[in-house]
């Protein structure tokens, strides 16, 4: 074996780690948005046009972002031939700390802005701070998915079956 085949059997993940680049990571995230923006979009119009409680509200759009979330992976590895067992673990494995990130600043957005959750989908305060938490939930994801990415971990196990 050559010096440097045994480096790299040493250390790839910090090879790896190096070599993911900031568009890698950005698309990931904004695949992972596509997900959550859906579920997110849909829960918080159901609970503000149902008169949902906020709490209520809050709870079915991150519920709804992880099933959105978790399908878009699916369908792509379940499109490259993987079983749905298999494909379910390689989603739950892609996806999971990127959505839980997304929707922990997305949601504390929703909440801290005051008026948000309680102005209804025909005021402009509702759908600028659902614009700007899932924006702001973009730009702060990015930076954990490109170091989740180069351990070899979320959506890096996904890019096995493009």
């Amino acid at each position: 074996m050559n010096h440097s085949a045994h480096q790299h059997q040493q250390a790839p993940h910090a090879h790896h780690a190096r070599d993911t680049s900031w568009r890698t990571a950005a698309q990931a995230t904004l695949h992972c948005l596509t997900g959550c923006a859906i579920g997110e979009v849909l829960g918080m119009v159901i609970g503000t046009a149902a008169g949902l409680h906020n709490a209520a509200t809050v709870v079915l759009s991150i519920a709804l972002a992880f099933v959105f979330g978790y399908a878009l992976t699916m369908r792509g590895v379940l499109r490259a031939g993987l079983p749905v067992r298999r494909a379910v673990k390689v989603a739950l494995a892609a996806d999971t700390v990127s959505i839980a990130v997304m929707e922990l600043i997305d949601n504390t957005v929703m909440v801290g802005v005051p008026g948000a959750m309680d102005a209804g989908l025909s005021q402009v305060l509702f759908w600028v701070s659902l614009a700007l938490s899932l924006a702001l939930a973009f730009v702060l994801t990015t930076p954990v998915n490109r170091w989740m990415i180069g351990r070899g971990k979320g959506h890096a196990v996904v890019h096995a079956f493009h």
